[in-house]
């Protein structure tokens, strides 16, 4: 009896499979690659059989290759990275194991390049592969590129909710997958930046060229900004600059969705065209109606009223700069901008970690804020507090945002002086993280302080602050 046929009798749902063997030996091959730098032969060759069985390009087994430079040789292949680890389940139930294999070659793809980084020195170009590799990698979860590594609004793709826990109609949960591997990204993207020459690469307008702005990339400008100079000082300001309007774009959208206070009618409305109310008008002047000549007389035009009743806001943001925070400080930076350049809203940024800076002279443009930080070092929210409280002078009207881990030094004083504010009528909005992943690390000290005083921690999407503030200025 040869190993292809199996005993008599022998029930169908044990019969080897082909396909489900191919499918294996990509994945055993895959884990055997990321846990193991040394080739397996046996793993390689079988592999190497699989795919061209497939139809699918050999280079899909070389790491060295970027997805990118697979799309390009072959165009057909990007329709099936979207959404590749997203999939829709077969509708009857069935499984195509013969599709399952294929999917399988391309999902070992990307997640070999995105997981398996190495050791070393890294260059430009290899963090601009692995990027663009990583962007393949959210689009294969649903997600646009650049969303589960944070820094751009965390703007999620179609289907995906703000923390990455939506789905297309039918597809399967994937919300105890993206909440964990958008940190773990973020974390491999540091990694590389930390092990990049970035000095030596931004002293060099054509490999500073390359970079890609993102949060791993803009927290080490940040934090070495002071020992820059010349053309390499020049070329992180023009990173920042570009990562800072990216984001800015995204938040700015979410922003101005809001209707900050109700229509003030008492104002007539300006008489332009785009106030023109055309369906009150035409009914307005039904009555002149002319049969005969199939014509509407219109003796007067409406308009809508636009206007809002607004009062003076102020908002307050104090965000703790210390090491922990970096993504909270960049997003909440370019939010403040936004929020400040709203009618009547008076935006004060502080910025902390053992020392606090009013940063309110340049609340309006992020860029130079940013530069005007100093990340890492301790957390002693009580020398923020100092400036803040000032700051308070009609408490109904005013929103104090502060943005933190909450690990602190003096604890009790520091809650005592949120309390009193919360007290005084001001809104107190306590926030955790305003990240695209969503992970926050928050002392459960104060958030469960926050939670019985009534104001709970906000944690997960910038997009629920910007809920938040938009609510109070409505």
């Amino acid at each position: 009896m040869s190993a292809e046929t199996p005993p008599a009798g022998t029930p169908e749902s044990v019969l080897p499979d082909a396909d489900e063997n191919r499918r294996q030996v990509l994945y055993w091959r895959l884990l055997a690659r990321l846990f193991d730098t040394d080739e397996q032969a046996a793993l390689e060759t079988a592999s190497l059989a699989v795919v061209e069985d497939t139809g699918l390009p050999p280079a899909l087994l070389d790491p060295q290759v970027s997805v990118d430079s697979i799309v390009q040789r072959h165009p057909e292949l990007a329709a099936e990275f979207d959404g590749l680890m997203a999939c829709e389940p077969d509708p009857d139930g069935t499984r195509d194991r013969a599709a399952e294999v294929r999917r399988a070659a391309l999902v070992s793809k990307v997640l070999l390049n995105v997981f398996a980084t190495g050791s070393g020195t890294v260059s430009a170009g290899q963090l601009a592969g692995w990027q663009s590799d990583a962007g393949w990698l959210e689009r294969a979860l649903g997600c646009r590129p650049g969303d589960l590594r944070g820094g751009r609004g965390g703007a999620a793709g179609p289907g995906v909710s703000p923390t990455g826990t939506g789905r297309h109609p039918g597809t399967p949960d994937l919300s105890t997958l993206i909440p964990a591997i958008g940190p773990d990204l973020a974390a491999l993207e540091a990694d590389l930046v930390k092990r990049m020459h970035l000095r030596e690469v931004l002293g060099d307008p054509a490999l500073a060229a390359r970079l890609t702005p993102s949060m791993s990339l803009i927290e080490q400008l940040l934090l070495d900004k002071d020992n820059l100079s010349g053309v390499a000082l020049a070329n992180a300001k023009a990173l920042i600059r570009r990562f800072v309007d990216e984001v800015a774009e995204v938040l700015r959208t979410q922003v101005e969705k809001a209707t900050v206070g109700p229509v003030d009618r008492s104002i007539p409305p300006k008489r332009v065209f785009r106030n023109l109310d055309l369906d009150r008008t035409i009914w307005k002047n039904l009555t002149n109606w002319s049969p005969e000549e199939e014509r509407l007389y219109v003796d007067r035009l409406y308009y809508r009223h636009t206007v809002r009743k607004t009062s003076p806001s102020r908002m307050i943001v104090v965000v703790d700069q210390s090491g922990s925070m970096v993504d909270s400080m960049v997003n909440c930076t370019i939010l403040a901008s936004i929020f400040a350049g709203l009618p009547k809203v008076d935006v004060h940024l502080i910025a902390y970690d053992t020392k606090a800076i009013d940063l309110t002279p340049w609340v309006h443009d992020p860029f130079e804020t940013l530069l005007r930080t100093n990340l890492g070092g301790g957390t002693d929210g009580t020398v923020a507090m100092a400036l803040a409280q000032p700051k308070i002078a009609e408490p109904r009207n005013t929103v104090v945002v502060w943005i933190s881990d909450f690990y602190e030094w003096r604890t009790e004083t520091l809650f005592a002086s949120m309390s009193a504010i919360h007290r005084s009528g001001a809104k107190f909005i306590p926030v955790g993280s305003v990240t695209s992943s969503g992970r926050a690390s928050v002392n459960p000290w104060f958030r469960e302080r926050f939670k019985d005083q009534g104001t709970p921690v906000l944690s997960g999407h910038i997009r629920k602050l910007v809920h938040e503030l938009k609510t109070f200025l409505g």
